[in-house]
């Protein structure tokens, strides 16, 4: 019997005994390493026991190459294992169309040809049959149900990515499974060391090195603790990129328990932005065979892309807290299949204060989980440390503080003094004019259409360079962007860049000057650490304004009320760790964090094991009325689709690209990843207008190709403009 057609160049059939054993092998592997070795190799001997019908293996033979057979060949197993270990058959019931509701379960009934499909099945793999008198569970999963929630996400992760694993090298013809040699974490570690070492040799002296270097060494010094939670409160500018690699590497390296080894770092940060540039910050450093580029902007789960979905298999992730946190909480194959790859990990959250306040508590809680029952080690870091152990969720939970004496860090890193233009409220225009006479100045603004029409303010008027960096220019495009600020800013030469907030985070950049439009607390703080940044100047200078023609945004104001209340003129500065502190326990109290509806839902249908409701809402009227997003783990509410442009690279290297993107139906993943540059997330909002008026066009399921014009000098992606 046959679990898959022809593979793509030697004509070579998939054997059904193959597959399963293959799948179970490979899913025990990934989950031994959490405990649920035993429980996920059931999974894999089972996940496809439905092929076994007469039926599915008459109609695979007719179906062709690359066409979808039909039936379901997966409730046979779910059915049959549900007798044994109960809720945890969901990951063979949901490995195709992702993880159902417990309930599912209940409703399987057995089928007229049940009896014969698992004779040929046991005839195929009679080592499942044994399986029936009992699979182990881990303890601590049936004692705690969002712990065995977790659990199944974990082990449904392991499930999927040996099932697509196994199958994608059936269809390329490999010899194996593409699975990668574990690194040595202490010879990266080394690496990692010698490489910083030269590049602090190679950059121009700042007046805080001594500092940055006293940090660096004092953090690294506690790298030897153990797994859990630890918090890294360092200033903007005092080198958190290096230092949050640095121990993470270290702490890794020190953490070889066998079978439990940590084996990955993954960096997760709030802004595409940073994702490209620190990703090439480590690979410089480490290699671009180590360090893995992972974003939200390119994430199918169409069946021609699964395949080729991305599953984290490198030493070194660096991603986004969306893609992070989207997939921890999300149940489709293609986004679950990394998150076996969290246990016995470092996961470093850059940038914490950027997580959204009514998702917080379901984001603890499966940090605290992770860290409690999966060997994770989890490291905050920010200069706006957000208190979250002030929260329920996080009493038992105690961080590991890394610097000791942050409010003396801060004050001997102060670079820059705040001025504010709140009363009266200028206009757009008017702050154009004034940035105008400056010769090196960052404007930071709230949202694109602001940053698009102050752009154009400042093009007009300045006689300066004028850039522009936005989440509707591809990543390629702001890559280069950013260096040719750099170059200008290092050659002493003007420049005006008008910025969404993408760039206030980890972004490595100087100016003496930067407008930021008014805006929460820690963002405020962010902005300011691109005045000054390396200390050049006696004092940078950061102008808060709130533009009359340019309202606070909505996902803003509840935060921006907490600002008013503790900075501004008269009062605290953002930088002011004190004040920041009591902000943060009034924006708690006011957006109702633990008590809110959202979080209440969610963790309530976590603890149903209702994966659907987490992921896409509860139902409506009984299921009548669709589903409820607001009430759904996501953590952007305004969806995205991705877009390719092709016309901003003149040369069509996205094109091509693409088009084997397509050919190979999916299954490359190092095709998806190259792909990445020049895919831009665009509002869902937005694609129907676009679609009639021909600025997009669908290339297939939901990824979409940009048809209309492409400013490679300014904006990148307009959808105002037709022309």
């Amino acid at each position: 019997m046959w679990a898959h057609s022809s593979s793509r160049g030697q004509q070579v059939w998939h054997g059904f005994a193959e597959h399963s054993r293959s799948t179970a092998r490979l899913a025990r592997s990934f989950a031994e390493r959490f405990g649920a070795g035993e429980l996920a190799e059931a999974l894999g001997l089972w996940h496809d026991a439905g092929k076994c019908e007469c039926g599915w293996q008459e109609r695979l033979l007719v179906a062709g190459p690359n066409s979808p057979v039909g039936g379901n060949h997966w409730s046979l197993g779910a059915r049959m294992l549900r007798d044994v270990i109960g809720p945890f058959a969901l990951p063979v019931e949901g490995h195709h169309g992702g993880l159902p509701e417990v309930d599912a379960l209940r409703h399987l009934r057995p089928q007229p040809d049940d009896e014969l499909t698992l004779k040929r099945f046991y005839d195929e793999v009679a080592e499942a049959r044994n399986l029936l008198a009992g699979v182990t569970i881990p303890e601590s999963w049936q004692k705690d149900f969002l712990a065995a929630e977790m659990g199944l996400r974990m082990t449904f992760s392991a499930l999927v990515d040996a099932d697509h694993l196994d199958t994608a090298a059936h269809f390329d013809d490999a010899p194996a499974p593409d699975v990668s040699v574990p690194a040595d974490m202490a010879a990266l570690f080394r690496r990692f060391e010698v490489a910083r070492t030269r590049a602090l040799e190679e950059r121009e002296p700042s007046s805080i090195d001594k500092v940055r270097s006293e940090l660096y060494d004092s953090v690294l010094a506690r790298a030897g603790g153990p797994r859990g939670v630890y918090r890294l409160p360092a200033p903007t500018g005092s080198g958190k990129t290096y230092i949050a690699a640095g121990f993470a590497l270290k702490h890794a390296a020190q953490h070889q328990d066998p079978g439990h080894e940590m084996r990955r770092v993954i960096v997760a940060v709030p802004f595409i932005t940073i994702t490209e540039q620190n990703a090439q910050i480590y690979r410089n450093m480490l290699g671009d065979d180590v360090v893995l580029e992972h974003h939200s902007n390119l994430e199918l789960d169409a069946r021609w892309a699964r395949l080729g979905a991305e599953n984290w298999d490198a030493p070194f992730v660096v991603t986004t807290t969306v893609q992070l946190f989207d997939s921890l909480f999300g149940r489709k194959p293609s986004r679950s299949r990394k998150l076996h790859r969290l246990a016995n990990a470092v996961v470093v959250l850059d940038e914490v204060q950027s997580l959204p306040l009514p998702l917080l508590v379901p984001i603890l809680d499966g940090l605290r989980l992770l860290c409690m029952h999966f060997g994770t080690t989890v490291l905050l870091t920010s200069a706006t440390q957000p208190p979250f152990e002030t929260l329920d969720v996080w009493k038992r939970l105690r961080p590991s503080e890394l610097v000791p004496d942050a409010p003396e860090l801060f004050a001997a890193l102060r670079r820059a003094e705040y001025e504010w233009r709140v009363d009266p409220k200028p206009t757009t225009a008017e702050l154009a004019v004034e940035i105008a006479e400056h010769d090196q100045t960052l404007v930071v603004v709230n949202t694109v259409e602001h940053a698009r029409r102050m752009y154009r303010l400042l093009r007009d008027c300045a006689t300066v360079p004028v850039l522009h960096l936005s989440t509707r220019m591809c990543p390629a495009h702001r890559v280069a962007v950013l260096a040719r600020v750099n170059q200008l800013l290092k050659d002493r030469k003007p420049v005006i860049v008008v910025a969404t907030q993408l760039i206030e985070a980890g972004v490595d950049i100087d100016f003496p000057i930067v407008y930021r439009a008014l805006a929460p607390a820690e963002s405020l703080q962010q902005a300011a650490g691109r005045a000054n940044r390396e200390g050049r100047l006696a004092m940078g200078r950061v102008v808060v304004f709130d533009a009359a023609d340019a309202p606070i945004p909505e996902f803003y104001r509840t935060a921006v009320g907490s600002t008013r209340v503790y900075f501004g003129p008269g009062r605290a500065d953002p930088d002011s760790i004190v004040a920041l502190r009591r902000y943060y326990l009034h924006l708690y109290r006011r957006s109702n964090i633990e008590s809110g509806e959202r979080a209440r839902v969610i963790q309530a249908n976590r603890g149903s094991l209702d994966f659907p409701a987490v992921a896409d809402g509860p139902e409506v009227d009984g299921g009548a009325g669709g589903r409820d997003p607001a009430l759904a783990f996501r953590m952007l509410d305004d969806d995205s689709v991705p877009v390719v442009v092709t016309n901003y690279d003149k040369h069509g290297h996205a094109e091509r690209l693409l088009q084997r993107a397509l050919h190979s139906n999916g299954r490359s993943r190092q095709v998806f990843r190259d792909l990445q540059p020049y895919t831009v997330s665009f509002p869902t909002r937005l694609v129907t207008a676009c679609l009639e008026a021909g600025l997009l066009s669908q290339v297939v399921g939901e990824l979409y190709r940009w048809q209309g014009p492409y400013d490679r000098v300014g904006v990148g992606i307009d959808e105002n403009q037709n022309s």
